[in-house]
């Protein structure tokens, strides 16, 4: 195995995993030692098919067969079908192509704004966010992230975003909506802890935007795609926002986000207003069709939505058998399991080639594939409750 803590030409901007990829199938990664894993990770929620599923990989070829590159400035086939597949079925009517979940989010303070700008609200620039919420790390997705931590160290903020707590119906009250553009929110705060927003908190904020003239920016980086059950969380929770942005599952791996929006706010970006050298890659836009095509055939969702509420149950379960569970939750493939400290009990199923992610300092995020097998979910269940069995960890 690569020694990782050799000196590296990377800039040391990760706390990466003692592991080197020598290749990823499916639900499983394989080390170049040849260890296996099992990937419940997928990439951060990107690997919503798995690696390299094989029709996104196909479409991907055909479409590097007829051209990588030529620009923004020419209309292109790929990027009007890869748009139609994001909107399919949605209230939602037109599509920003960049090249990240921050450049989505970028884009959709910009979007806000540029809509009450042209309205002639000039006064209408605020975004409100939420506490423990996570935009992206670019300068204004920075500034509108609820975490302290991400931060640190980068002042002076971009300014125009108020913060206020998560799931806190008294709070709503705080919001100006003679200043306010747009509420920005995670439906399930990812990098927050795996945080679902309540439904009754939902409806009042929904109530106060509608009734006060502010815009709703769905945050669907981490909970779009399926991840949750639906191709975009915004569907369970009964609201339908102006402006969604999407990326990480979206392409299968390819790098890619999307700025949704309905016509009438959409139109707010002009020629000139806003761009990207990248954004819209025909091989990116050949992932998204392909991968959103599959989440998108008859009864895929459906599949999902059971397999993983049986997978659930599994899990809670476990968390009424063990004290070390103090609660699981989540939606669909997004799941958080809550205990004393995540780091130790991370590390013990990384010993039995199970790879998973912290959400906070107490959360074991768990983000399998949408296409994980039955076996791969048992697997799992069964490796954690060996761990359990152990007692408590040590957390020394």
């Amino acid at each position: 195995m690569q020694n990782i803590k050799q000196k590296s030409p990377l800039m040391n901007t990760y706390a990466r995993f003692p592991i080197s990829v020598a290749k990823a199938d499916g639900s499983y990664l394989t080390a170049d030692d040849g260890t296996d894993y099992l990937d419940f990770t997928s990439g951060i929620a990107v690997c919503n098919l798995g690696h390299r599923p094989k029709v996104v990989q196909k479409a991907v070829e055909n479409q590097l067969q007829e051209y990588w590159h030529v620009s923004n400035l020419f209309q292109q086939d790929i990027q009007e079908r890869a748009a139609t597949s994001l909107i399919k079925g949605t209230h939602l009517d037109q599509v920003f192509f960049c090249g990240s979940g921050a450049e989505a989010n970028e884009a959709a303070i910009k979007l806000a704004r540029k809509y009450w700008f042209d309205k002639g609200a000039l006064q209408k620039s605020e975004i409100v966010t939420f506490e423990q919420s996570f935009h992206g790390r670019t300068g204004g997705a920075m500034a509108a992230t609820g975490q302290n931590k991400i931060k640190h160290g980068f002042a002076p903020l971009m300014p125009g975003f108020t913060h206020l707590p998560f799931n806190d119906t008294q709070a709503i009250t705080n919001i100006n909506p003679q200043v306010t553009a747009a509420v920005m929110l995670e439906l399930i705060q990812g990098e927050g802890g795996v945080v679902p927003a309540d439904q009754e908190w939902v409806n009042e904020l929904v109530h106060y935007c509608r009734t006060h003239g502010i815009l709703i920016i769905a945050d669907e980086i981490q909970t779009g795609a399926g991840r949750t059950g639906s191709l975009y969380a915004f569907e369970q929770f009964n609201v339908k926002p102006e402006i969604v942005t999407a990326a990480k599952g979206i392409g299968s791996g390819f790098p890619a986000g999307a700025c949704l929006a309905s016509a009438e706010v959409a139109a707010s970006f002009s020629p000139g207003t806003h761009g990207t050298t990248f954004g819209g890659h025909p091989a990116a836009c050949a992932a998204i069709e392909a991968t959103m095509g599959v989440i998108q055939e008859e009864g895929f969702l459906k599949e999902v939505q059971d397999r993983f509420a049986i997978f659930r149950k599994q899990l809670e379960l476990l968390a009424s058998s063990y004290s070390q569970v103090k609660q699981v939750r989540g939606s669909g493939a997004m799941i958080g399991i809550v205990v004393e400290e995540a780091a130790p009990y991370l590390q013990k199923l990384r010993n039995r080639q199970i790879l998973a992610l912290p959400a906070g300092p107490q959360v074991i995020r768990i983000l399998p594939p949408l296409t994980a097998s039955d076996e791969a979910l048992s697997t799992f269940v069964q490796l954690f409750e060996e761990i359990l069995q152990e007692g408590e960890i040590s957390h020394d």
